[in-house]
């Protein structure tokens, strides 16, 4: 049985996230052009303050994190609700430029943008990139199958078990760690991981919590969402570009601690949930964000 310090050294693993981002691209650093680093040259703050421009990352289908509305090109999400207010703490506009996770490390070294929302802080990618101060903790869960439903991770960490993660993700790198005895199956895409489940290839999917409950919602055939104890989060963050002044992260850090410790952060994250249709009986009381 693995007790909680022996877990606390995973909250430093990929995410988000979220999500389905791979931990490799992730990793790769990008050489910034001539013209990148004039475009960045001068601190981020200063330059934000003197352009009334936030240039932020959005990333489409990636809900509740990010949504594009196809017919009007309209922005929402709860990571777009915090570029919004950000912006206007800084006097400043919002310039959107679409991505995907795993180019956003590098799009952050190159100055294409000032900060990525939603990035999880992994040792690889603080070599290259710095990060906030936690934004929310993101819990691990599984989506079992009919009539599974692990108290404890040891129970899943069996050769019988079979366990659907999206190969590369956080996912993966988490179950690498925590079930090294269980039958991993590793899938191109969540998608298909979360199919082999509905599918009955495999017992279970491990997703984080923002994602899980979203993936649930959709397809409640899919399988029961269980928080395994025990409880394993880890902190989901924003990235900004290393640079010598510090005043850039610092303003966000004390922004951040101004609207999490008022339940702002919280009303953001919940909101952009009931956009995809979670409400909040339909969060269990073990995850919290």
């Amino acid at each position: 049985m693995m007790n909680r310090r022996e877990f606390s050294g995973l909250l430093g693993l990929a995410g988000t996230g979220a999500m389905a981002a791979t931990a490799v691209s992730a990793t790769v650093a990008a050489v910034p052009s001539p013209a990148s680093a004039q475009q960045a040259s001068g601190s981020t703050f200063e330059r934000i303050r003197s352009t009334r421009k936030l240039r932020v990352a959005g990333i489409v289908g990636t809900e509740p994190y990010y949504h594009k509305d196809i017919a009007t090109g309209a922005w929402s999400g709860f990571c777009m609700s915090m570029a919004q207010d950000l912006a206007k703490a800084m006097e400043a506009e919002v310039e959107i430029s679409e991505t995907t996770w795993g180019n956003a490390v590098m799009d952050l070294q190159s100055g294409k943008i000032d900060i990525m929302f939603g990035l999880s802080p992994t040792p690889s990618r603080a070599l290259v990139v710095e990060f906030t101060r936690p934004i929310m903790q993101n819990t691990f869960t599984i989506i079992a199958r009919p009539g599974l439903e692990p108290k404890t991770w040891d129970e899943l960490n069996r050769p019988e078990m079979k366990i659907a993660v999206d190969i590369g993700s956080t996912h993966d790198l988490f179950a690498r760690r925590v079930l090294p005895n269980a039958t991993l199956l590793a899938l191109k895409t969540p998608d298909e991981a979360t199919l082999s489940v509905q599918s009955g290839r495999a017992d279970a999917v491990i997703q984080v919590a923002m994602l899980s409950l979203v993936t649930v919602k959709k397809n409640p055939n899919v399988g029961k969402i269980v928080v395994p104890a025990p409880l394993i989060r880890q902190p989901t963050c924003a990235g900004v570009r290393a640079e010598e002044s510090s005043r850039f992260r610092t303003f966000v850090d004390n922004w951040l601690e101004f609207n999490r410790s008022s339940g702002v952060v919280s009303g953001w994250i919940t909101s952009s949930l009931e956009l995809v249709g979670v409400q909040k009986q339909d969060i269990p009381a073990d995850i919290q964000f």
